[in-house]
C-alpha cells in the first residue's frame, strides 16, 4: 500500500522504516532537507496515487492544526488524512470537521511505542469510521506488534476516540513511572539495601510488578549508575494534564495520575514558594528553626 508520512522526527523516521520493511511504499515529507523524501506537502501530494492516504505526524497543537489545514488545501475529495500524534481529543472534530468540507476522511490515531517501535511494533488506538479503518488496516497491521491483532491495536470508537484512549495511557504511564521512582529512591535511601540495582532487576522476571518500565530503569541505571549524568527536572507533554482534567470534568477520583503530574511541577522548581511558605508558617506558630537562604548556600 502507498502511504504519505509528514513528520520524520524520532518516531516518524522510524515508523517510515518500519512501514518499508513490510512492503509498503512511504513517501516521507520532513522540512529538513536531509530526511524528506520530497520538497513540499504540494510535491507530496503530486507523488501519490489517488486516491491518497496521508498520516500526519507531527507535534501537536498548532503545527498539527497548520499541517491538517495545507494538506486541505493540496489533497482531494476521497483522499484520507491520519492524525497519529499527541494531539488533545477536542482539536479532531474540528480536523474532521475541517477536512470534511473538501470531502477528505479523518482518523485519529493514538500511538505508544517511542523509539523502541521500530523493532517491536506500536500499540495503535484509532478513531473514525468502520470504512476508513478497514481502507487503511494494512498499515496499522503493518505497524503494530506481531500477534494477535487485539493485542496491539483497537478501533476504539468515532472520531477523537483514539486520542481519548492514548491520553489515558499517558496519564497511567505518568502514574507508573512515579511509582517505580518512589520505590527507587526508597531503596536507595536505606542502608540495609547494598544492591539497589540488583534488587530492581531481580523485580524485572516473575514479580507482580515487572513491566517493560522497569525494565527501561534497569536499562538506565546500567547505563548511567545513580543518575549522576541526569537531572531530575521533567517536562510533561500535556496528556496527563488533560487526563486529570477529564477526570474532573467526569467526577473519576484520580489521585495517583494527579500526584504524578504535580510531581513533575515539582521537579521544576529550584527553591518552592510553597515550601518557603511552609517552613515560615512553622516558624511563626511554633518557633521551628528556618534555613536561611545564606545556610542553604
Amino acid at each position: 500500500m502507498q502511504l504519505g508520512l509528514v513528520g520524520l522526527g524520532k518516531m516518524g523516521f522510524n515508523m517510515r522504516d518500519r512501514l518499508r520493511a513490510h512492503g509498503h511504499e512511504v513517501i516521507g515529507y520532513d522540512p529538513r532537507p536531509e530526511v524528506t523524501d520530497v520538497e513540499s506537502l504540494a510535491t507530496l501530494a503530486g507523488a501519490l496515487q489517488t486516491p491518497r492516504v496521508v498520516w500526519v505526524m507531527v507535534p501537536s497543537g498548532t503545527v498539527t492544526r497548520e499541517t491538517i489545514t495545507a494538506l486541505a488545501t493540496v489533497l482531494d475529495a476521497g483522499d484520507l488524512v491520519i492524525d497519529g500524534g499527541n494531539s488533545r481529543f477536542t482539536e479532531d472534530k474540528i480536523h474532521a470537521d475541517l477536512l470534511a468540507e473538501h470531502g477528505i476522511g479523518y482518523l485519529d490515531c493514538g500511538v505508544s511505542g517511542g523509539i523502541w517501535g521500530l523493532e517491536n511494533g506500536y500499540g495503535l488506538m484509532v478513531g473514525g469510521s468502520d470504512e476508513d479503518v478497514a481502507r487503511v488496516m494494512p498499515i496499522f497491521d503493518a505497524l503494530r506488534p506481531e500477534g494477535e491483532r487485539a493485542d496491539g491495536f483497537v478501533h476504539a470508537g468515532p472520531v477523537g476516540a483514539g486520542h481519548y484512549s492514548k491520553m489515558i495511557h499517558n496519564g497511567i504511564e505518568y502514574g507508573l513511572m512515579h511509582a517505580y521512582a518512589e520505590g527507587f529512591e526508597l531503596l536507595e535511601a536505606e542502608d540495609l539495601v547494598t544492591d539497589v540495582h540488583g534488587v530492581l532487576r531481580a523485580w524485572t522476571k516473575g514479580t507482580v510488578v515487572r513491566s517493560w518500565l522497569l525494565d527501561l530503569l534497569v536499562k538506565a541505571l546500567d547505563e548511567d549508575p545513580n543518575f549522576a549524568e541526569i537531572s531530575g527536572y521533567t517536562e510533561d507533554s500535556g496528556e496527563g494534564r488533560w487526563t486529570v482534567e477529564e477526570a474532573i470534568n467526569h467526577a473519576v477520583p484520580a489521585p495517583v495520575i494527579s500526584a504524578a503530574l504535580f510531581a513533575r511541577f515539582a521537579s521544576r522548581q529550584s527553591d518552592s514558594p510553597a515550601m518557603k511558605a511552609v517552613s515560615a508558617l512553622r516558624n511563626q506558630f511554633g518557633g521551628h528553626a528556618v534555613q536561611r537562604v545564606s545556610e542553604s548556600g
